[in-house]
C-alpha cells in the first residue's frame, strides 16, 4: 500500500479524537502489513538496514524492530512511550489476504501506591498474552505517560500447521475454538514463566542487528521457545468463556475499569457495582465483557495483580516479607503467605533463597 492510499484509507477508518483519546489506526492483516502501515505513517523514520522504524510524533515516541524469522513467521517488537491518551485501532484492508494468526505479549509499566510504607509508589509491570484469529477487530487504550513493550509474533496458517498440533486439539479446547471460529481472540495473564526476561533477550538480539547465521539461529530458537511455551501452557490452562463476540467489546470502558483496579491494587477490591457505576456500564455487562477481554474476572484480576506486585517487591527490593504483606494490602502475614504459596507454589521466603 503506497503512502497516498494509506492516508486515504486511515481517513476513512478513524474518528481521530473521541471520548478523550486519539484514535491511531494501523493495518493488521499480517506482520508485513503492520510494518508497512507504520512505515507509511506520519513522523515515522524507516531505517531499512536496521529493520527498524523510529516513531516520534505528538502522540508517542519509540522504536519498532522487525524480523522475518523464516517464511511465514515474523516478530515485531515495539518499545514506546505515549505522550497523549491513545487508542490503537487494529483494522483490516479486505484487499489483502487475512491468513496470519497474531500472538502478542505486552508489558506495561505503571506506578502503584503502596500501603503502610514510607515509599509512596512502586514500579509495577503488568503482563498480558493475547492470541487472535485473522480479521478480529480490536482496540487497545493507553493513558498518557504509559511506557510499554509489545512483542507481536505473527505466523501464517501454513506455518502453524507445520509447527504446532492444532488439528489434534480436542474441540472443547479454547485455543481450538478460536482457531475454528470465523473470528475471535483469547487472552491470558502471566502464563509463561520468565517471559519478560526472555523477551528482553530477544529485544537485545534485535537491537544488535546481527545477520550472521549464529545470530539468526539464536533469534529463531529464542522466539520459538517462547511461543512454544505459551501454547504448551495455554493447552493446559482453560479459561471459561465465549471468545467469539457477537459485537465488538467497549474497550474504552474496560480500560477504565482496568485502570481503576490497578490504581487500587493494594486496596480491598472495589466491587463490581462500584466499578460499573464509575465506567457507566451495567454490572452484568461489565462482568461479562471484562472476562471476555482479560480472560479472568475483575476480582481474580485484582488478586492476581496484587500477588504479582508482591513477587516483584520480593525480587527487586530488600523489604521484609511482613512489610511486603502490609504494603500490598494484606492485613496478616499468614494470609499473604497462604495466598502467595497457592499462586506460585512457593513460600515468599523461598523466593529469596
Amino acid at each position: 500500500m503506497n503512502i497516498g492510499r494509506w492516508i486515504d484509507f486511515i481517513k476513512g477508518n478513524s474518528t481521530f479524537y473521541k471520548d478523550g483519546f486519539f484514535e491511531l489506526p494501523y493495518l493488521y492483516n499480517s506482520p508485513q502489513i503492520v510494518v508497512q502501515s507504520i512505515v507509511n505513517s506520519p513522523s515515522a523514520k524507516h531505517v531499512e538496514e536496521e529493520q527498524a522504524v523510529y516513531i516520534n510524533n505528538p502522540f508517542s515516541n519509540g522504536v519498532m524492530r522487525y524480523r522475518e524469522i523464516e517464511e511465514g513467521f515474523w516478530i515485531v517488537a515495539t518499545s514506546i512511550t505515549f505522550k497523549k491518551n491513545v487508542m490503537l485501532k487494529a483494522i483490516y484492508d479486505r484487499e489483502f489476504p487475512l491468513d496470519y494468526y497474531m500472538l502478542t505479549y505486552s508489558v506495561f509499566e505503571s506506578n502503584v501506591k503502596l500501603q503502610n510504607t514510607f515509599a509512596n509508589k512502586s514500579p509495577f509491570l503488568s503482563k498480558y498474552w493475547g492470541f487472535k484469529r485473522p480479521g478480529t477487530e480490536l482496540g487497545a487504550y493507553f493513558y498518557k505517560g504509559s511506557v510499554c513493550e509489545f512483542y507481536l509474533y505473527g505466523f501464517s496458517k501454513e506455518w502453524a500447521e507445520r509447527n504446532f498440533s492444532f488439528e489434534s486439539l480436542p474441540v472443547e479446547n479454547q485455543i481450538k475454538k478460536v482457531l475454528t471460529s470465523d473470528e475471535g481472540f483469547i487472552t491470558y495473564q502471566d502464563i509463561v514463566p520468565n517471559a519478560a526476561e526472555l523477551s528482553k533477550e530477544i529485544l537485545i538480539n534485535l537491537e544488535k542487528n546481527n545477520h550472521d547465521l549464529l545470530s539468526k539461529a539464536i533469534l529463531k530458537t529464542q522466539t520459538f521457545q517462547l511461543i512454544s511455551t505459551f501454547f504448551k501452557n495455554a493447552y493446559i490452562e482453560q479459561p471459561i468463556g465465549n471468545y467469539t463476540p457477537k459485537e465488538t467489546p467497549d474497550y474504552k470502558k474496560i480500560a477504565e475499569a482496568e485502570k481503576l483496579l490497578l490504581d487500587t491494587v493494594t486496596n480491598p477490591f472495589l466491587g463490581v457495582d462500584y466499578i460499573a457505576k464509575k465506567v457507566d456500564m451495567s454490572p452484568t455487562k461489565l462482568k461479562l465483557t471484562f472476562k471476555l477481554v482479560h480472560g479472568i474476572s475483575m476480582m481474580q484480576y485484582h488478586k492476581e495483580k496484587k500477588l504479582l506486585l508482591a513477587m516483584q517487591l520480593l525480587q527487586n527490593t530488600d523489604m521484609q516479607i511482613k512489610n511486603i504483606a502490609l504494603a500490598t494490602g494484606y492485613k496478616s502475614s499468614s494470609k499473604f503467605t497462604a495466598n502467595f504459596k497457592k499462586r506460585f507454589g512457593k513460600m515468599p521466603s523461598e523466593i529469596r533463597l
